[in-house]
């Protein structure tokens, strides 16, 4: 069992580096059998990650948690587990939809503080166990005060089925709104190298002492080395910046970064992994992958030193690569 360097989500301790397990349920990069993803947990969980990020909005009727309670059997000591709510809507409810950027268009949640104790109860299920470490409202219901839905969170942590409150997908001003009705551990939201943090966002978190978990680090596999072509069913169809002409641009744009990756002996994912934690020291990046010896890479960024005046050569590099296409979610 390796140990990896830790950090602090407001006072949740956990591995520097986390694993996002939505790519491991069918549909989000090509298909995928259970034996395999349950493989790719263990492997993260040998490498030295503490916190396994979730969401009973991934994969079929809450496949994406029953895989990670799975996983977890016999394991869970010490693994911090971390789920979101919102898109499982429970049926004669109401889904209520906003714009996104991606092609689908739209998403739809409900937040309700009525139904929020009954999400809690089927992750608690789904994951085999009796208490979530970390919390999120997966995305602000637009029908609903943010305040509410954290009420209802706040009463979780109060009856012992949750430990601490995490947001997601927020703005500073909901950041902020928020964390005076309850403490809130994290904000989870979309950060890497080609998708910079809001810079509102960043300086509330740090202000509030609130740390920061930053979904899609490695640009939805971009940034892990170059990408060429997609499986039909692959979910990154639905992301302009790899339609075929832009992925194209991008590849050629992001040639630089490669090759400071080359210079200093690591892999490009490696690379974003490693810059990314240079940023602030209460982000914790999650990325996600099905084969071992990616997920052993990208864990090993979390022992990269960076030099200044390597982080340099890379602001430099990053100042001059401008995406082709749209890479944010939120619109």
């Amino acid at each position: 069992m390796t140990t990896l360097p830790h950090r602090l989500l407001g006072d949740l301790e956990t591995s520097a580096i986390g694993f996002g397990a939505m790519v491991l349920s069918p549909g989000m990069y090509g298909e995928i059998d259970d034996e395999r993803a349950i493989a790719a947990l263990h492997a993260a969980l040998d490498e030295g990650t503490t916190l396994v990020d979730t969401s009973d909005g991934y994969g079929v009727d809450g496949h994406n948690e029953r895989l990670v309670g799975e996983a977890l059997k016999g394991r869970r000591d010490g693994v911090v587990v971390a789920t979101k709510f919102g898109f499982r809507v429970p049926e004669g409810a109401e889904g209520h939809r906003f714009p996104v950027s991606y092609a689908f268009g739209e998403l739809a949640v409900n937040a309700e503080p009525r139904h929020v104790r009954g999400y809690a109860e089927q992750s608690l299920r789904n994951l085999g166990t009796d208490v979530i470490d970390l919390y999120y409202p997966h995305f602000p219901d637009p029908q609903v005060p943010l305040e509410d839905t954290v009420g209802a969170v706040a009463d979780l942590v109060k009856a012992g089925l949750v430990r601490h409150l995490g947001l997601s997908n927020v703005t500073a001003d909901q950041l902020r709104r928020a964390h005076a009705v309850h403490p809130v551990a994290a904000v989870q939201t979309q950060w890497s190298m080609w998708q910079p943090i809001a810079p509102a966002l960043h300086a509330a978190a740090r202000e509030l002492g609130v740390g920061i978990v930053a979904w899609s680090p490695l640009g939805s596999g971009f940034l892990a080395g170059k990408v060429d072509n997609l499986a039909e069913n692959d979910f990154r169809r639905n992301i302009s910046r790899f339609d075929e002409a832009n992925l194209r641009a991008n590849n050629d744009r992001y040639a630089p970064l490669r090759g400071i990756a080359a210079d200093l002996a690591l892999t490009p994912g490696q690379l974003a992994l490693a810059w990314l934690l240079h940023q602030d020291d209460h982000v914790v990046p999650i990325p996600g992958s099905r084969t071992p010896a990616h997920i052993a890479e990208n864990l090993s960024a979390a022992r990269v030193d960076l030099h200044p005046d390597t982080l340099a050569r890379i602001d430099e590099a990053l100042a001059g690569f401008a995406p082709e296409g749209t890479g944010s979610l939120l619109t």
